[in-house]
């Protein structure tokens, strides 16, 4: 169902790579090539983002089970902030299909901070004006906003969000559901050592769900170590999913 990208040979070890909050499965291609040559990576539009389908939903039931159909036996996985969730979650109603899990900057836990201020601005663009995507980065956060005008089709004059939806559903994205059982593979929980996000007071809810947790931190890395960091992130997933 999910809009996929593909690199390596479909015979290695399946890698599946579910990006974050207003990302596509593109934002990660350095990444995913440079793995290619060790596994078979898949980088899916998770849904409500790029070219997969809309829905009027978003949960991380929703997301884990769009992922599990992309999976045909056990595989490694990787998510990042919102991927991160909807991986774990994958992880614990599905354990058969993740063989090794990676979270990056993600805790399973309720955060404060939203990102409505985001969808807001991308609203107030005047997409009938843009003719150069830079044109649309005016009102956009400094701090995103190369990462927002990712997700802009300059040529349809459309975002490849569906903003509505993922406004309404912004409490589910930030909570994190009631999920039964652990999962008891390795799970290697990776920071960047510049964020926020996974505070040690997270780790016996971490601990509860994923008793062989490991924790690691990149350094002079924030929420975005992925892209801060690609070469050790890549390293790591390397050393990990073996």
């Amino acid at each position: 169902m999910l809009n996929i990208l593909t690199h390596g040979d479909p015979a290695a070890p399946k890698l599946l790579i579910a990006h974050g909050l207003f990302g596509s499965g593109r934002n990660w291609n350095v990444i995913a090539k440079r793995l290619s040559d060790q596994y078979f990576v898949v980088c899916p539009d998770m849904r409500n983002h790029g070219s997969s389908p809309r829905f009027d939903t978003h949960s991380y039931f929703d997301m884990a089970d769009d992922l599990a159909e992309l999976l045909d036996g056990p595989s490694y996985v990787v998510g990042h902030s919102m991927g991160g969730k909807a991986a774990m979650v994958l992880a614990l109603r599905h354990p058969e299909l993740v063989k090794r899990l990676i979270v990056a900057d993600i805790a399973p836990v309720t955060y404060r901070h939203t990102q409505s201020q985001h969808i807001n601005a991308m609203r107030s663009v005047d997409l009938s004006a843009i003719e150069r995507r830079s044109e649309a980065g005016k009102n956009l956060d400094p701090e995103v906003r190369d990462f927002l005008l990712q997700s802009l089709d300059v040529k349809e004059k459309r975002w490849l969000l569906n903003l509505d939806t993922l406004e309404a559903e912004m409490p589910k994205i930030l909570s994190f559901p009631e999920v039964s059982g652990s999962y008891d593979g390795p799970a290697l929980f990776l920071s960047g050592a510049d964020s926020d996000y996974v505070q040690p007071e997270h780790r016996p809810a971490i601990k509860n769900l994923f008793p062989n947790a490991h924790f690691a931190k990149l350094r002079d890395a924030g929420h975005w170590l992925h892209a801060q960091k690609p070469r050790e992130f890549e390293a790591a997933v390397r050393a990990f999913c073996v």
